[in-house]
């Protein structure tokens, strides 16, 4: 199974081996199953229908209604599929019970996948190519191209549709977190679809390519390129940047990241300042009070006010921190990338804000008890943003900062470019953290 299959897969948590054959089990009140869940669901997680937009009343009609026709297991899976991307909830999910363990997923539903080596991104109302990969870069696509039509379609309509038809089958947290996966694992089709681009070049010139869908689908990094030289840990991506700025690419948040930090730490202990950069973050889980004493010099207690955080590793840093964020942000890393902000030790800017899938989750099952529900009930850190926390909304950074189609030609990445400028003017005045209060001075570095 291809990657991008196996990705939409993880998100829905449906790991089953196909290879077992499914028995058709009579009897099964389908609908008894449907209207428990809407009335469980509406229960568990209605709190978060205002803020997501969810019509419920028309949810429930619609599924009742279907539920009627529904005579297999298959046909019951499928439904509950699309109910649960009703919720607009990132982590929920359908997974077979113990007792229904040799179900066999409906291939058609989720079909293998191949991408077209493209990644896009959008600035204002205009789309352009991110990234060109593999057979992308080979059939002569480029970072910065703009993209005018996908297969006669004007792109922002092609966008718009393909996003619907993705948000069928797939919970999205917010609108943000929809276009971003849209934009990169959402064009990947069956293999050989063709999408055929009307382009425009850097210099006003039009043309036309067709990107069929015959490449690896890749997962998306984050950032547009890395810096130079860039060393590795398990999941961080670290440099020191000509300029003598400390660059940290987050890419997951497990339960080593703290102790991951402090290798980044003793590289770049002389940086005068540090990109946090979460753009990517898949998330995960880790102790946030001892990463963030990573950034309180030593001896030192940082009272956030809300939180105070004393100085944890052997070689913490002081000084002013800038974080990256985008709509890829997820789960533990958005509440990773979202204290920085918060409790006011760094300043944050992003193309967007983050993906708004961070919750504490429940498992509901149906009465059939072929099927249960993994579903979000109650948002992470609830005291975010002035108590509405993180689920549906996603973390607004200070700064909106659009990628520069220039900058994409050039292989520059305009956030880290941006960040770069605002460590050698920090907006003190927007961070209540001041290095110079801890004894942090760059002349000491």
């Amino acid at each position: 199974m291809k990657l991008l299959s196996l990705v939409i897969w993880a998100t829905l948590g449906l790991f089953i081996d196909a290879s077992h054959a499914a028995p058709l089990q009579k009897g099964t009140d389908y609908a008894a199953d449907i209207e428990f869940a809407l009335d469980a669901l509406e229960e568990r997680c209605g709190h978060f229908f205002d803020q997501k937009g969810v019509q419920w009343k028309k949810v429930r009609s619609e599924f009742t209604k279907a539920a009627k026709a529904v005579t297999s297991d298959e046909a019951h899976f499928e439904l509950l599929v699309r109910l649960l991307a009703r919720l607009r909830d990132g982590h929920a999910r359908v997974q077979p019970t113990e007792a229904n363990a040799d179900f066999v997923y409906p291939k058609d539903l989720f079909p293998e996948v191949e991408g077209p080596g493209l990644f896009w991104c959008r600035v204002g109302k205009r789309y352009y190519v991110r990234n060109a990969m593999g057979n992308g870069a080979e059939l002569g696509f480029r970072p910065g191209m703009e993209i005018l039509k996908v297969n006669g379609t004007k792109v922002d309509a092609w966008v718009k549709k393909r996003q619907a038809e993705l948000s069928e089958l797939i919970s999205f947290s917010t609108d943000q977190q929809a276009e971003f996966y849209t934009l990169s694992w959402g064009l990947a089709h069956p293999k050989n679809t063709p999408l055929k681009l009307e382009l425009k070049d850097l210099d006003g010139k039009k043309l036309q390519r067709t990107a069929p869908c015959v490449e690896r689908s890749y997962t998306p990094e984050g950032p547009v390129n890395y810096p130079a030289q860039v060393e590795t840990t398990k999941d961080l991506r670290y440099a020191l940047l000509e300029d003598g700025v400390g660059y940290v690419h987050v890419c997951r948040c497990k339960g080593d990241l703290p102790e991951q930090m402090d290798v980044a730490l003793a590289a770049l202990h002389a940086a005068k300042g540090w990109i946090l950069d979460f753009r990517g973050n898949s998330g995960g889980g880790f102790d946030h009070d001892d990463l963030m004493g990573r950034f309180v010099p030593q001896g030192k207690v940082f009272d956030a006010g809300v939180k105070r955080f004393a100085s944890t590793g052997e070689q913490p840093f002081g000084g002013p921190i800038v974080v990256l964020v985008d709509g890829t942000v997820r789960s533990a890393g958005e509440t990773g990338a979202g204290m920085f902000q918060e409790d006011g030790r760094g300043y944050m800017i992003g193309e967007s804000a983050t993906a708004g899938m961070s919750s504490q989750k429940e498992t509901i099952a149906l009465p059939s008890r072929k099927f249960e529900l993994y579903v979000s009930v109650m948002s992470n850190k609830a005291r975010y943003q002035g108590g509405k926390g993180i689920e549906g909304l996603g973390i607004q950074p200070a700064e909106i900062v659009a990628l520069d189609p220039k900058d994409l030609a050039e292989g520059r990445d305009t956030l880290i470019e941006r960040a770069r400028k605002l460590l050698s003017d920090f907006p003190q005045s927007k961070v209540p953290y001041r290095p110079e209060a801890f004894g942090w001075k760059p002349e000491t570095r």
